[in-house]
């Protein structure tokens, strides 16, 4: 009986011992849990550039990581870099998480109105005043998913524009009015 009376008082020692640990780590749980690491990773088409970042942590953006978004983004024919603006990438990071993750390929990001200009003379599509020039648009794909499906989680979060281009196998997303075409 005294044995038993010892293994049950070791016991609950013990108990008390985890519990009072537990409640010591409560605060680093409960912060770890309001941690929010936003990553994006990209793959640019023309450039042949990866990159792999965390733009934003615990809802505050990482200004040298938007550096390097701005800079990976240019417009890779003209070497200019603008700002991204960073809900797009907000939205890049939401259909990365309805996708279940991947790797954005870019086929463009910023374009300068040189660029932009040069283009539109190349194709109807291109419009004279793109969000792409100010650093609010992108044309993508995402690995692991078809562009279709890409479109239709886009399409599913009604934040920005969604363009779809089956034939170029790339979808448009900007952060200008909800929209689709």
């Amino acid at each position: 009986m005294q044995e038993h009376l010892f293994n049950r008082r070791k016991f609950l020692g013990k108990s008390l011992q985890l519990a009072a640990g537990a409640t010591l780590l409560s605060p680093a749980l409960s912060l770890a849990r309001n941690l929010e690491i936003c990553d994006l990773s990209f793959y640019h088409t023309h450039t042949g550039q990866s990159l792999d970042i965390a733009y934003k942590i615990s809802g505050q953006y990482d200004s040298a990581a938007l550096q390097k978004v701005n800079y990976h983004l240019r417009d890779f024919r003209t070497r200019e870099t603008h700002p991204i603006d960073p809900c797009l990438l907000d939205i890049l990071y939401t259909v990365k998480q309805h996708a279940g993750g991947g790797v954005y390929e870019v086929i463009s990001g910023y374009r300068s109105p040189k660029t932009n200009g040069m283009l539109r003379k190349r194709s109807n599509g291109v419009a004279k005043r793109s969000l792409h020039m100010k650093g609010k648009a992108i044309d993508i794909r995402l690995t692991g998913i078809k562009t279709k499906e890409l479109r239709d989680i886009a399409l599913s979060l009604k934040q920005g524009g969604v363009g779809y281009y089956p034939k170029s196998d790339f979808i448009h997303l900007d952060t200008g009015r909800v929209r689709c075409w």
